[in-house]
């Protein structure tokens, strides 16, 4: 899946106030920048999440610490409901990091000199409610939980992976992972919503164990509103790792069967498979309507379905067009996303006079051949198929890349590599990303024209 990613910082169990707006219930009430809050109802705060539940209060007593003399002072806030604080805080106390040792962590297989946060275990269940980053429970105390339900920290995003006790300490490696169904129907009951995933390891928690899982979960519904399954991802940094073996064509399609057979059984569309496993199995992927809201798609669940359905909503807007000058491009994708990339492509051409779009699918010899995803593409690698691209005497005037390729509000690749310095180093054309899915694809293709 893929994660948002952020920088831990030490402090204290409090939060400190960065700014003040001009107005708000913080001036009002003559809290400062460089204050602490130190308690909200009588709990004491362990991060801003307690100050935002607090905003759906029409009272509220905040125990503040005077940034000057060090003083605590008590203030009772009234308050309409929803009516904000008017200031924001300093960064939360270091994140909860995953306790577990997982069969198929991603970590493990990366090699060193990548970005810092990659390296970052993150297990923290306020950035699953923030963020969706997705956490194991493992490192809960009873105190946390009792918080989550407080908070209604509503929807969450579970890393499950079996509901078997016995299981998922194997696929853990921790003995205190046999708890989850257990947590997850806590939750259920105070009315959070979840979002649960399953990473298939072959043999393990596949097959009947899947079933169990599904079932289980399902019984939970509509609390546990869908359970992802996805692939291990397995790179060529997995000396001394447990085995896993990559699933093929035929693996792919048994599985497939199996979660149609599970849906059928629940009415609903409930277990929602990976789009790599359609690629394995050569098969369509399911239509637009299977995946809801798309509430998964950053776990690679219907990706490919919404990126088609902009891709067709943009080119109905855009109409046929001609563009000033003749241009040529180049799409950039993963190797599994090829055959898709260039039924779009061809869908662009045709829909814009003058135009040209070749996918260039890039193999990642960074993580090794069995990763196929365009998420996972370095820099380093796009940077060398680009310039073979160039030797073997070919030309164009664009290259499109994938947004999820680098970092959200950054243009920095995996591997560290910049877009400044690929633009650097490949001077025949202009490089572009495209962070708008299939609307942003038709757009930097179509621009220019008339």
């Amino acid at each position: 899946m893929a994660r948002k990613e952020y920088f831990s910082h030490k402090r204290g169990v409090m939060v400190k106030v960065k700014q003040v707006a001009r107005r708000g219930l913080a001036r009002e009430y003559g809290i400062e920048k460089g204050d602490e809050i130190l308690f909200v109802n009588g709990f004491e705060v362990k991060d801003e999440l307690d100050l935002l539940y607090a905003e759906a209060l029409e009272q509220v007593e905040l125990t503040v610490r005077d940034k000057r003399c060090g003083a605590e002072r008590s203030i009772l806030v009234q308050k309409e409901s929803g009516e904000e604080w008017g200031m924001t805080f300093e960064p939360a106390e270091k994140i909860k990091t995953c306790h577990n040792h997982c069969l198929f962590c991603f970590v493990d297989q990366m090699p060193k000199g990548m970005r810092e946060s990659l390296y970052v275990k993150d297990d923290d269940y306020a950035m699953s409610f923030t963020c969706g980053n997705f956490v194991t429970l493992t490192n809960l105390e009873e105190s946390d939980e009792e918080r989550i339900v407080r908070l209604r920290l509503s929807p969450l995003y579970i890393s499950v992976h079996a509901t078997n006790p016995e299981v998922r300490v194997k696929l853990l490696r921790n003995r205190f992972a046999g708890r989850v169904l257990e947590q997850i129907s806590r939750f259920a009951k105070a009315g959070i919503e979840m979002h649960c995933q399953a990473v298939i390891v072959p043999g393990i928690n596949d097959g009947a164990e899947l079933t169990r899982t599904a079932r289980e979960l399902f019984a939970l519904y509509p609390a546990v509103k869908d359970l992802a399954v996805v692939p291990t991802g397995l790179t060529k940094y997995r000396e001394g790792l447990f085995e896993i073996p990559d699933p093929d064509k035929e693996y792919a399609r048994s599985f497939l069967k199996q979660v149609d057979e599970l849906n059928a059984e629940f009415g609903v569309n409930f277990v929602l498979p990976a789009d790599e496993y359609f690629i394995k199995a050569e098969e369509q992927m399911k239509p637009a309507e299977f995946y809801g809201e798309f509430e998964q798609i950053e776990n690679g669940i219907g990706m490919t379905a919404k990126f088609l359905g902009e891709v067709n909503s943009a080119l109905l807007e855009l109409g046929n067009r001609k563009l000033k000058k003749p241009k040529k491009a180049i799409i950039v994708s993963g190797v599994s996303a090829a055959k898709t990339n260039r039924e779009v492509a061809k869908k662009i051409q045709n829909a814009v006079q003058g135009l040209m779009v070749e996918v260039l699918p890039v193999k990642n010899e960074f993580f090794g051949e069995t990763v196929t995803c365009t998420g996972l593409l370095t820099g380093k690698d796009v940077i060398n198929a680009l310039l073979d691209y160039e030797r073997a005497g070919n030309r164009a005037d664009l290259v499109v890349l994938a947004g999820n390729m680098t970092m959200e509000f950054s243009p920095v690749f995996l591997c560290g590599t910049t877009l400044d310095q690929m633009r650097k180093k490949i001077k025949f054309a202009k490089i572009e990303i495209n962070r708008n899915g299939g609307y942003g694809l038709v757009e930097l293709l179509s621009r220019g024209s008339k």
